[in-house]
């Protein structure tokens, strides 16, 4: 699908390009930020603000109805290997054959999902029911504005608005079939337009919380404080933090070297500070990088690796803390 055919939510009428910092057309605080002030397009961004609610969120919670669980995965700080994390939990949770999965990647100027899961190269089809997902096996499906670029080289050059209006349309327009017991979001790092809007579309859905990740040495854990924040005040449930890049084993010799040193006591000793799960570590192992960039599932072929067992007891850990929390709601 080219991006022509993806909706173009700009504001056709503003008077002047969007200047730096803008909060957007569409924004609650359209012609209020400081960056407003001045702006050829303050009055009407002021005077174009929604009056009663959004029509939309009736269609984004009718299609995220059909879905049991709905998870964000979130870190503070990029290069932690959160997308390559999503895509493991994906290739983990779909080993299940009778566990329908969805993935949606939401790093919209990096998408990253479609090569991990082997769909690169491939489109999204529309129809009259909406978008279809990618399927990369016969119960995981990934929907990505990768599958809408005319190159893969090309950079998505967009502000805020028009991220959010694709996030939108994700929400309101993929069909993933009559039930998904599973739908893992992967956004971006940080705490930025997309999380505020992936978290206000989907709340009257409900999501079930977030998986958060990082790695063991105090600058990654310095962002995850902030990520950690951003859920409280957005009242999202923490599922739980997962320590990746936690440790090496080297296959020959058998020893074991931190590249990552955890400082100041790592994920666990964080987790102990903040009173939130800790999920457990996985170790690197060079293999993972390799099936990611093949686009095959890393179970399949390094089932006897130290970092496959820890992502499986992740998953078990994950899915516990979501059925416990299920019963806690349902008395």
């Amino acid at each position: 699908m080219a991006p022509s055919q993806v909706q173009d939510i700009s504001n056709t009428q503003l008077e002047a390009p969007e200047p730096e910092h803008c909060p957007g057309p569409e924004s609650e605080s359209a012609g209020k930020e400081d960056a407003c002030q001045g702006c050829p397009n303050q009055n009407i961004c002021a005077s174009q603000l929604p009056q009663g609610p959004d029509p939309d969120m009736s269609l984004i919670h009718q299609r995220l109805s059909v879905i049991d669980h709905k998870i964000l995965v979130l870190s503070g700080k990029g290069g932690v290997g959160k997308s390559t994390f999503t895509s493991m939990l994906a290739w983990a949770i779909a080993a299940d054959e009778d566990i329908e999965v969805g993935a949606m990647d939401l790093d919209i100027c990096g998408p990253s999902l479609p090569l991990m899961l082997g769909a690169n190269g491939e489109t999204v089809h529309q129809s009259n029911s909406g978008w279809s997902p990618v399927y990369v096996a016969d119960n995981l499906g990934v929907i990505s504005i990768s599958f809408m670029l005319p190159d893969p080289d090309s950079a998505v050059i967009w502000r805020g608005a028009k991220k959010n209006g694709l996030i939108k349309q994700f929400l309101k327009d993929v069909t993933w079939g009559e039930h998904l017991d599973y739908l893992l979001v992967d956004t971006p790092p940080g705490t930025s337009d997309e999380h505020l809007s992936v978290t206000n579309y989907m709340k009257e859905a409900g999501i079930d919380g977030a998986l958060i990740v990082t790695t063991p040495q105090e600058v990654s854990l310095l962002d995850v404080r902030k990520e950690i924040d951003f859920c409280r005040k957005a009242n999202i449930r923490i599922l739980g933090l997962v320590e990746n890049m936690s440790g090496f084993v080297c296959p020959n010799c058998k020893g074991e070297s931190f590249i990552f040193k955890p400082t100041t006591g790592g994920g666990r000793k964080l987790c102990e500070e903040l009173g939130i799960p800790f999920l457990g570590s996985v170790p690197l192992d060079p293999r993972i990088a390799k099936a990611c960039d093949s686009g095959e599932c890393f179970f399949n072929d390094y089932a006897d690796s130290p970092a496959a067992t820890a992502i499986l007891d992740v998953v078990d850990a994950l899915r516990d803390n979501i059925e416990v929390n299920m019963k806690k709601l349902s008395i």
